[in-house]
């Protein structure tokens, strides 16, 4: 075999210790950082390793130091850009504290999140940030307890333990949101999610499983009963990602009474309702008005552009990473719930409420 086909072994701690002089135990203190090991015989060690590219087992440290500086983190989706953004702000705080990020994506399904879970114990991680899938199937979030892992919910809470969270009012958002349709003279009103939901159709008073969606249609409702709308729960619809967001979108807008206004629980959401709207032959603002979660950057550069709920995404992510250290750390805080606010940042897709809603024509 030709020298540049020649695989070069990794250098050990053996090796280290033999071109340092020193034991292999001396070698192991002053790689791993543990121990009484003179300045002197450190620097050589350095030396040594450095002269050899020597490459540390992480996962051997960890086991002689209890630390393996690094924080697990699980999403639900890792191309949704809420959970890009919100990962940027984790991984900012964590390498500015000398901590790298493992991320697994849960697909926002429970059993995937339960192995994500145990993947990221066995590989020995110092704390663990949790998208949780749902907020009342939780058993498996006290492992990371039970492990003496501190754990962080990033955008949604659970039910039970008193878990450390970091989460946005979403209740006033929505609240906000609607009342903003209302003002304009709105009336029929859609809230559309990808949250699993056994009917096409909420039923009030039945469950929703994840706090997030479950805080929003609270929000939407209280608004609309405040405003005498009658069984304004007629329009939420939580299982767009099974039936698929366009044909949500297409059935509330081929109602014989069609929404006016339809809020968008993601961008994704969102993105989708745009088009559907426009492949249906229809106007935003003039015949359907629309809001959505989130701020990406291309609802302000769409004709017309999006009137949002900006969320603190990029904050919401760095203050999960700051309480996981704060946690490992040993630091104590001042309360378990972080909560952020939201804005409402008002652009072109909200309009008056289309005279075929008033006087009961087509909007086509």
């Amino acid at each position: 075999m030709s020298p540049q086909h020649a695989t070069r072994r990794a250098a050990t701690v053996a090796d280290i210790a033999r071109a340092a002089n020193v034991s292999k135990a001396t070698a192991a203190r002053a790689l791993g950082e543990y121990g009484q090991v003179s300045q002197a015989v450190r620097d050589r060690v350095l030396a040594a390793a450095e002269e050899l590219d020597y490459r540390p087992n992480a996962l051997a440290k960890s086991m002689n130091t209890g630390r393996s500086n690094t924080i697990g983190v699980v999403v639900g989706d890792i191309e949704n850009p809420f959970f890009a953004l919100a990962m940027r702000g984790i991984s900012d705080v964590a390498s500015a504290a000398g901590y790298s990020v493992i991320l697994i994506n849960s697909d926002e399904n429970v059993e995937a999140e339960e192995e994500a879970l145990e993947v990221l114990l066995d590989n020995q991680v110092d704390a663990v940030i949790v998208a949780p899938a749902s907020s009342a199937h939780v058993e498996h979030l006290t492992s990371a307890a039970r492990a003496g892992r501190p754990l962080v919910l990033l955008d949604r809470r659970a039910n039970g333990e008193g878990y450390d969270s970091v989460t946005v009012d979403n209740r006033s958002a929505a609240e906000t949101a609607t009342e903003e349709l209302l003002r304009h003279g709105h009336r029929r009103i859609a809230f559309i999610s990808t949250h699993e939901y056994p009917h096409p159709t909420y039923r009030r008073g039945e469950e929703i499983t994840m706090s997030s969606v479950s805080d929003r249609v609270g929000g939407v409702l209280h608004a609309l009963d405040s405003a005498g709308i009658e069984t304004p729960e007629q329009h939420i619809r939580l299982d767009a990602r099974r039936r698929g967001v366009d044909t949500v979108t297409r059935e509330l807008l081929g109602e014989e009474r069609p929404v006016t206004a339809i809020i968008a629980s993601d961008s994704l959401i969102a993105m989708a309702v745009f088009a559907t709207i426009r492949a249906e032959g229809l106007r935003i603002p003039e015949d359907v008005s629309l809001i959505a979660f989130d701020n990406p950057e291309w609802t302000a550069v769409t004709t017309p552009p999006l009137t949002v709920v900006e969320q603190p995404i990029y904050d919401l992510g760095a203050a999960a990473a700051r309480r996981a250290l704060q946690r490992v750390r040993g630091e104590s805080v001042a309360e378990p719930a972080v909560v952020f606010g939201t804005r409402l940042v008002e652009r072109g897709s909200v309009g008056a409420v289309p005279e075929y809603a008033v006087d009961g024509s087509s909007p086509r």
